[in-house]
């Protein structure tokens, strides 16, 4: 991989979690509230479950390129239902 591309990854990831991170908050407002383990605990989810979606968005992001944005949405939401997962303990 070249930098350009190790760069580029990186903003793909920074993204990807944002926009996570923005859905979960708005689909879960109770996690505001959380404990602080309980929130790490579900970040912890979603991490784990990133390198996953990333692939799969890679992949799928090469065989359909004109499907990117509803191939990115289908990634953020992997990772948000991981993190409701832990967050609502199921």
């Amino acid at each position: 991989m070249t930098p350009t591309q190790a760069s580029h990854l990186d903003t793909l990831a920074n993204k990807l979690g944002t926009a996570a991170l923005t859905t979960l908050i708005r689909l879960c407002p109770e996690i505001r509230t959380a404990s602080d383990e309980l929130r790490e605990a579900v970040c912890a989810a979603m991490r784990a479950k990133s390198g996953q979606a990333i692939d799969e968005l890679l992949d799928d992001g090469k065989a359909c390129p004109w499907m990117a944005e509803t191939i990115f949405a289908s990634a953020v939401m992997t990772l948000v239902n991981a993190g409701i997962q832990v967050l609502r303990g199921h």
